[in-house]
């Protein structure tokens, strides 16, 4: 009889899990099944650290499954003797792990961002299951339902693992690729064979060469990709953050590092919870919207109304003397907030352009800071969660108590590290060293878009990195268009254009002043040593050098 030892635990200030459901499945799933007796299920719950030691030397399981939280490099969350939480760290989960290397075979770790616990505890383990991002209840549920399905039928740890991906799927819930199998046993052609993103754990000389569906780097990246990278604790900062009461996030980032990507993952999660989530692009609002705060307004809030699936009755409210941002403000209070019995969560996308139009921006980012602030004490305000993405600093003169960018919980997505870009350059299928993952982080950094379109060129054979390095910033290049855009918006700006020319020309910080180095850097050209800036790339080096050195050298100059 093999035992399996359940551990969960659900600290006092995390997220409130459905454990005991997750539980129950599980146990109702083996009493059902023809294999029934080969199994024993011991469950302990709010386990600390010395519950978990103690539980394996007691009880010396054949199967350790793990629900709960997890926080990527930072651990699994346990509780303390309060009921906090209590973060265990990887390194000391896998020490523990290796002294049942001989009585443990397989791990499953029902948490989100555990994939990095699970790869350093399958050093020691050889079958160990974790997760590569956030999961939701229903997806997390749904998986371990499924796998436990399938071992009380006598399928194999692999096999049950892809069965556990497979309900997810008959679900539609978009997460199947989120679980990530560490495995040391050879895959046969069967139903069992888990996706290839997902081979992560076969040593390369014996992984079976499989075409890779690849994905291009355009736009935001879907929810069910297997190229998007969580840089933690971002993910789960905004997924904690989204399910309080009156949420507001602030997404920061240049263009093409990941805004759009992360407000719809924070959506699809509170989707995941029963919330109605509506999104809006302001660059969709036509010049005539943007003339008028009236009619800016009135866009705003059909567009809503329409993401909602609601009937238009801005006729009923936009009557009577009340100003524009009352009659908004109504709109929402009186009908859009009490029309839908879930919480409400809103993205607002690119709201850069507002910036460039100061009267309505003053009354409308007011308005949405009002509307943050009545949900402290106003039940109906307290449904509605706000998620704001914008590129640009706020340059606008906003006072500091009508302005929503000193509120909320700020989020500024910064650039791939080396292990996220390691990370990426294998879900590509691609085999390299260290030393040229540092090449390619010396060349682009660790730009989100940067780091795709290069892997993706190489991938498909369309180049190799050599001959990347040589023609990345020419014209033959594949970011020729990037790299194009951002010097025609330098060019209508002299001051940026004088600034950019210091930083690529010096060979050390530069101090090109405040406000210029913040504008640099709201493009993504830049990033500060201290309160100087050098280029983020070689990329940028290479071809705003040339391109300074062609200025030069024009007859108009």
């Amino acid at each position: 009889m093999k035992k399996i030892l359940i551990l969960s635990a659900n600290p006092k200030n995390t997220d409130k899990l459905r454990l005991d459901e997750e539980v129950r499945e599980i146990q109702a799933g083996l009493e059902r099944a023809r294999s029934r007796d080969q199994f024993e299920i011991i469950t302990k719950w709010a386990v600390r650290t010395d519950d978990l030691r103690r539980a394996l030397l007691d009880h010396e399981p054949e199967i350790l499954h793990f629900s709960g939280h997890g926080a990527g490099n930072q651990g699994l969350a346990l509780e303390n003797n309060a009921g906090n939480m209590q973060l265990v760290g990887t390194d000391a989960l896998a020490r523990l792990f290796k002294l049942f290397k001989n009585q443990i075979e397989c791990v499953l770790l029902n948490a989100c961002y555990s994939e990095v616990q699970a790869e350093a505890i399958h050093q020691h383990i050889d079958c160990v299951v974790g997760m590569n991002q956030a999961i939701g209840d229903r997806a997390a549920i749904k998986f371990a339902v499924g796998f436990y399905d399938a071992l009380g039928a006598d399928r194999t740890y692999e096999e049950a693992y892809e069965f556990g991906c497979i309900a997810i799927d008959l679900e539609s819930i978009p997460e199947s690729a989120t679980p990530v199998l560490k495995s040391r046993n050879i895959f046969k052609d069967s139903p069992g064979m888990p996706k290839q993103s997902q081979l992560e754990s076969i040593p390369p000389e014996s992984t079976p060469k499989t075409v890779i569906s690849l994905e291009n780097p355009e736009g935001q990246v879907p929810l069910d990709s297997a190229f998007y990278i969580e840089r933690p604790p971002i993910e789960i900062d905004c997924y904690e953050t989204i399910l309080k009461p009156g949420a507001l996030i602030r997404i920061k980032a240049p263009r093409q590092m990941g805004k759009t990507s992360l407000m719809t993952r924070i959506l699809s999660h509170a989707h995941q919870h029963g919330y109605q989530t509506a999104s809006l692009n302001f660059q969709s609002a036509d010049a005539e919207f943007l003339n008028s705060l009236d009619l800016f307004l009135q866009w705003f809030c059909a567009s809503i109304t329409n993401e909602l699936n609601l009937p238009d009755k801005l006729g009923d409210y936009w009557q009577g003397v009340l100003g524009s941002k009352n009659k908004c403000t109504n709109y929402f209070q009186r009908y859009l907030l009490p029309a839908i019995n879930s919480p409400i969560a809103l993205g607002l996308d690119e709201v850069d352009e507002v910036f460039k139009h100061p009267v309505i921006a003053a009354d409308f980012f007011g308005l949405l800071r009002a509307w943050h602030e009545r949900s402290k004490n106003e039940v109906v305000w307290k449904k509605l969660r706000l998620v704001i993405a914008h590129s640009k600093e706020v340059y606008i003169p906003l006072n500091i108590n009508q302005s929503p960018f000193n509120v909320g919980l700020p989020i500024e997505l910064p650039d791939l590290n080396h292990t996220q870009v390691q990370d990426l350059v294998k879900r590509h299928g691609i085999t390299w060293s260290d030393s040229q993952i540092k090449e390619l982080r010396k060349l682009v950094d660790g730009h989100p878009y940067l780091v795709r379109v290069a892997l993706y060129e190489i991938a498909r054979g369309r180049i190799t990195f050599p001959k990347l390095q040589q023609i990345a910033a020419t014209e033959e290049g594949p970011y020729s268009d990037h790299l194009r855009r951002h010097w025609l918006n330098l060019q209508t700006d002299a001051e940026l254009l004088a600034a950019i020319k210091q930083v690529v020309t010096a060979d050390s910080p530069v101090d090109v002043g405040a406000e210029a180095a913040f504008k640099l850097r709201s493009m993504g050209l830049v990033k500060f040593q201290g309160n100087d800036v050098i280029p983020l790339c070689d990329l940028y080096r290479q071809y705003f050098g040339v391109g300074v050195a062609r200025r030069k050298a024009s007859p108009e100059n």
